[in-house]
């Protein structure tokens, strides 16, 4: 395995759950099954996001040349994140980035879409573009440059996006469908929402939705992405600890998800892909 590096992000202003607060507890928690060759830990401005997005910025390890970088494993906290780190892949990879957004939300709201006003359900419109002042990526990413993976809820607003930009949404754990949505020869930084999962069998996020992914589907699309290209990052984020079960599903789901994503380091030179 490539080196692993682990940076903590504890925020949770940045959710619209009642329960927020306890996403503290999971980011470090999350940062604790992760098997790192480095740790660090952001202190996040409660109430300034803004200056936590910059101490994110300043916390990520640079980019090494070939063979010198290994694997970033953002453990939050809610989804904004992930607005720094995705910001970094863009500028690493530019136009070959595809972000895979594994998520129950869209998170493609604008604040005048919004209706909770949340950042965490608008940070990829803001990593596309748009968003609150402050909190939008300087190189934002095109529509072509996204993926949903296992989104099943989106408000209007996100709804007529998605449309009008012909965001490719890949529904359920259909792992060919994921394949043909990323394309070929591609870098691809890895989002995951634990709400993604299916609330019957992990129920320990703010915003729960039903029919989610099992465990095992969503491993086995991280998996096929991580075999075929090359990971820029991963950001796993929303776990607010409330079930002891829980834990016990997602202490394994962690290792096995960095395991696969830090198999094949994003700086390698482009070459064969892995067939499918």
């Amino acid at each position: 395995m490539s080196g692993v590096t682990v940076v903590e992000v504890p925020q949770w202003r940045g959710s619209g759950a009642p329960t927020a607060e306890r996403l503290r507890e999971g980011a470090r928690l999350l940062a604790e099954m992760v098997a790192a060759d480095a740790r660090v830990r952001v202190d996040v401005v409660d109430d300034d996001l803004v200056e936590t997005a910059a101490r994110v910025r300043a916390a990520l390890p640079p980019a090494g040349g070939p063979g010198e970088a290994g694997l970033v494993v953002v453990a939050g906290g809610d989804c904004g994140v992930e607005l720094a780190p995705v910001e970094a892949a863009r500028r690493a990879h530019g136009d070959r980035l595809v972000v895979v957004w594994f998520d129950a939300h869209g998170d493609l709201n604008t604040p005048e879409s919004s209706p909770s006003g949340a950042f965490h359900g608008m940070v990829l419109r803001a990593l596309a573009g748009e968003g609150p002042a402050g909190l939008v990526a300087a190189q934002p990413l095109d529509p072509g440059q996204i993926v949903l993976a296992g989104v099943r809820e989106l408000d209007a607003g996100e709804t007529e996006w998605v449309r009008a930009t012909g965001v490719r949404h890949v529904r359920g754990a259909d792992v060919r469908a994921l394949m043909d949505a990323v394309g070929e020869d591609k870098v691809v930084y890895v989002h995951v929402d634990l709400d993604v999962l299916d609330p019957a069998v992990f129920g320990s996020v703010g915003s729960p939705v039903p029919d989610g992914l099992l465990p095992g589907e969503l491993l086995s699309m991280v998996r096929a992405v991580a075999e075929r290209h090359p990971v820029a990052g991963l950001g796993i984020t929303e776990y607010e600890p409330a079930r002891a079960e829980d834990r016990d599903v997602l202490a394994p789901l962690v290792g096995a998800l960095v395991e696969a994503c830090a198999g094949r380091p994003a700086d390698r030179q482009p070459g064969r892909t892995a067939p499918r």
